[in-house]
């Protein structure tokens, strides 16, 4: 007969178009998944894959063992997710997040999956969210928060929270006002923008942009940490999240340029593949929406009296 290994072989060659990518999936070597469709082929005598073709391409009954594999190994996962205590459940979460979010309320979200799920293996990634995105679509991760700035079919999104985003400057830069400055007046300062790759930079070009607003000069920088600095170092204008950079601005390292309009709230979501939600992701973007919360720096929790959960924040780095 055959094993969930075998079917887990071919099933990720078909996926991610090779034996290579398929023995990195699998945390093995390519000898070892070569072995396993071999092992396969031998069950049925039949060849799977065809040989005389460069690229791992599927044969007419390979086609039809892979309906059969990703039926099988979609019902062994729910029946371990089902049947499972969740302190028992072993797997990895690979899941991806922004700066912004890794800057402020990941360190909690990953205390509660430690707390419901201690044997699960996070593995965190830090990006852009396009690149974030193309990673979700390669299935190199479970799970993306990102700004709610992509619309791609089989992607489904949960919303979780919104960012506040202010113009921000150095003291003094933009010289006295006595009411909003209109965009046009904005846009005669060197604008600093996220970039063409940061959900927050795509939702903000194309508000930009609804205003007749074309900058007569801007620099862009993927980095948020890099990006406040260089607006603290008086470089230019850039919208920031207003919460978490509020002791910059209380303590007068930057101050808020008012405009007429507002800059519009970013909203976050977690985006997920479609056919691969699961009751194990659905209960971790549960957690991710009690979690999510774009108020302070490095937000972690600890047991306060009677054995309840609070929030606190880390000494701020700034």
């Amino acid at each position: 007969m055959f094993s969930f290994k075998q079917l887990e072989a071919l099933y990720w060659i078909a996926t991610l178009g090779g034996f290579a990518p398929a023995a990195r999936k699998l945390n093995t070597t390519q000898s070892a998944v070569s072995k396993r469709i071999k092992e396969l082929e031998t069950s049925f005598d039949t060849p799977l894959f065809d040989r005389e073709q460069r690229q791992a391409r599927l044969t007419e009954k390979g086609e039809e063992m892979l309906l059969i594999a990703r039926r099988l190994l979609e019902q062994r996962d729910i029946a371990i997710e089902q049947f499972s205590k969740p302190e028992v459940i072993e797997r990895r979460l690979r899941i991806g997040v922004t700066e912004l979010t890794a800057m402020t309320w990941l360190p909690r979200l990953v205390r509660r999956i430690h707390q419901h799920y201690p044997r699960v293996v996070i593995e965190p990634d830090v990006d852009l969210s396009v690149n974030l995105r193309d990673k979700l679509l390669n299935d190199e991760m479970d799970a993306i928060i990102v700004p709610d700035a992509f619309a791609e079919p089989g992607l489904s999104a949960l919303p979780l929270a919104a960012v506040r985003s202010v113009w921000l400057a150095r003291p003094g830069l933009i010289g006295e006002r006595r009411r909003p400055l209109r965009m046009h007046e904005l846009a005669s300062h060197t604008i600093l923008t996220q970039g063409n790759k940061s959900g927050t930079g795509i939702i903000y070009d194309r508000w930009i942009k609804s205003q007749s607003i074309f900058p007569s000069h801007s620099l862009s920088c993927s980095s948020v940490v890099a990006l406040i600095g260089l607006t603290v170092s008086g470089m230019g204008v850039s919208y920031l999240p207003y919460k978490p950079l509020r002791p910059l601005i209380e303590g007068g390292t930057l101050e808020i340029v008012e405009t007429t309009p507002k800059l519009p709230d970013v909203p976050y979501v977690a985006l997920y593949r479609s056919e691969r939600r699961s009751s194990f992701i659905s209960s971790i973007l549960m957690l991710a929406q009690e979690c999510c919360e774009f108020s302070d720096m490095f937000q972690i929790e600890e047991l306060a009296a009677g054995g309840h959960e609070k929030k606190r924040n880390a000494a701020p780095f700034f």
